[in-house]
């Protein structure tokens, strides 16, 4: 099995694990997480209050400390999500579910909605609490943390994101 362009940031069960959609170019370049500097993504943790301190991508694999880890539903690296066919996404979502269920975080939170639609075959599907679970983990549609997504700014992000923690229902 090749090596991913972006290794996972993965340990057993962890509070939560994030999956991106897909690397960005610049992010599969640095061999770091959602390293593009316009991504929300690190600020939201930090003000979530999933992280003491606003890490760097390049301290991406500090996130076991904290309880988190980091995924994406594809491995292959884009310049936007919208390059990745419907049988990418699909066949990711299956990759997904057995890393889940190897690993066992309480929550995975996938960060796309149309993402999530398309890989799990849910068109219908909104943000939040899913009904079903992932490789048996909760699992959570929350926005994907793009400075491309419009659509939630960053205190929209902080806020979903610290509801991650949650119990588990």
């Amino acid at each position: 099995m090749p090596a991913k362009p972006l290794p996972d940031v993965v340990a057993p069960d962890l509070d939560v694990l994030f999956c991106g959609i897909n690397p960005s170019l610049l992010s599969a370049e640095r061999g770091h997480h959602f390293a593009r500097p316009g991504n929300r993504f690190w600020p939201a943790l930090h003000l979530a209050g999933l992280t003491p301190r606003r890490l760097a991508p390049e301290e991406d694999r500090e996130l076991p400390r904290y309880g988190l880890g980091v995924t994406n539903v594809v491995d292959r690296p884009t310049r936007t999500a919208a390059e990745l066919t419907p049988a990418e996404l699909r066949a990711g979502a299956v990759a997904l579910a057995d890393l889940v269920a190897r690993y066992r975080p309480r929550t995975l939170a996938v960060l796309g909605i149309t993402a999530w639609r398309v890989a799990f075959d849910r068109p219908k599907a909104a943000l939040g609490l899913q009904p079903e679970r992932v490789g048996g983990a909760r699992t959570i549609a929350a926005p994907n943390p793009s400075g491309l997504n419009a659509h939630h700014q960053l205190a929209d992000l902080a806020r979903l994101y610290a509801q991650l923690r949650d119990p588990v229902p």
